[in-house]
């Protein structure tokens, strides 16, 4: 099985406002660079839409370490998509926020084996530090790397950011540990 790197980083002019996503990938000597944007989106999306991006771009399951300064994604991909799944996306006031990127994060993650890192942005790791400018070079001239400037990849399940999961079923929240809501760093909007 192929070992890949694969380094993200999102970034946003305003949030919401126009944002841009970047990963880099490295198969021994090789390194390919990938990066995109949106008119009108949020941090986190493009966090999200990073990795997303990456995997994309694997032509089989490989064993993939992603490294990401994102917090949100990191926890959201390693723990808490555990709970989201298991209560159908939902929590008891709504549904997961940016639930459309989660749910194709998931299916593109289970294809590889993956190890996912964190690392401190704009602290000195030469991969997380090109994925920034790129990324805030995309945000800001909502440029891609693509000849056509397509905002990214087609996704596969491509939901769209308006996607709203069809409602659990009655009784799903009703057991005292479903009483949480999102986590505070979701909610915080950090990335």
């Amino acid at each position: 099985m192929k070992k890949i790197l694969l380094i993200t980083d999102g970034a946003c002019i305003g949030n919401p406002g126009p944002g841009g996503w970047a990963c880099l990938l490295r198969f021994g000597e090789v390194k390919r660079e990938l990066f995109g944007f949106d008119p009108h989106t949020t941090n986190n999306r493009m966090e999200l839409m990073a990795p997303i991006q990456g995997f994309l771009a694997l032509k089989e399951p490989c064993e993939v370490e992603i490294t990401t300064d994102s917090m949100y994604v990191l926890e959201g991909i390693t723990r808490w998509i555990v709970d989201w799944k298991r209560r159908h996306w939902w929590f008891k006031r709504g549904p997961v926020r940016n639930v459309d990127l989660w749910m194709e994060l998931d299916e593109l993650n289970r294809r590889h084996q993956t190890r996912w890192v964190w690392t401190k942005g704009h602290a000195g790791h030469p991969d997380n530090t090109r994925c920034d400018l790129l990324a805030e070079t995309a945000a800001a001239t909502q440029r891609s790397s693509w000849p056509d400037n397509r905002p990214h990849a087609p996704l596969h399940l491509n939901l769209g950011a308006g996607y709203v999961p069809p409602r659990p079923q009655a009784g799903l929240f009703d057991a005292p540990e479903d009483d949480e809501e999102e986590p505070a760093s979701e909610t915080a909007g950090f990335a």
